[in-house]
């Protein structure tokens, strides 16, 4: 079972390379704003979603700038936020991502998009989105059903991809 869950969790994260490329690359230019002046790059993750903020923050290499958006911290016009949850309609990450539209806050989100979000989903609010594209489970069990889930997994991959992004833009910066 745990080759078969390595050989579509590699699958998994070449899909994300080479289909979320750009949005990777935009959303890291995005990120760097903060990193290159005076702001922060806040993370806020729902539910699982919070090990990409623990990453960035206490980490073996934290990103540079990062912290974890809580309820007490307010945003300047040179910071920059990533969402990240499950599903673009969670409601938890729409409420944050509403929040960040009001305050002019530019801000990434990193969601799988599934179904219909009525125009109201982390991908049409975002200034750039990256879909996980985890509409299922990554492997099938005895019954039929789908099984392995690692959204937290493939949004680290995705994590992964900013920082190295975001340091490359420093670095010329």
């Amino acid at each position: 079972m745990l080759k078969m869950f390595s050989t579509q969790l590699t699958g998994l994260f070449k899909r994300l390379q080479e289909k979320e490329e750009y949005s990777i690359e935009d959303g890291a230019r995005l990120l760097a704003q903060a990193a290159a002046g005076q702001g922060k790059i806040y993370l806020y993750g729902t539910l699982e979603m919070q090990a990409i903020g623990l990453e960035a923050v206490y980490g073996e290499e934290p990103l540079q700038t990062a912290a974890i958006l809580t309820n007490e911290i307010e945003l300047e016009a040179a910071d920059r936020v990533l969402i990240v949850s499950r599903f673009a309609n969670d409601p938890e990450a729409l409420e944050i991502a509403r929040n960040m539209q009001q305050k002019g806050i530019p801000f990434v989100a990193i969601s799988t998009v599934r179904g219909e979000t009525d125009g109201e989903g982390l991908d049409t609010l975002a200034d750039v989105h990256i879909d996980l594209r985890m509409t299922k489970g990554l492997l099938p069990d005895e019954s039929g059903n789908r099984v392995a889930y690692p959204t937290s997994m493939a949004a680290l991959f995705i994590y992964f991809g900013l920082k190295f992004t975001i340091e490359e833009i420093l670095e010329e910066y």
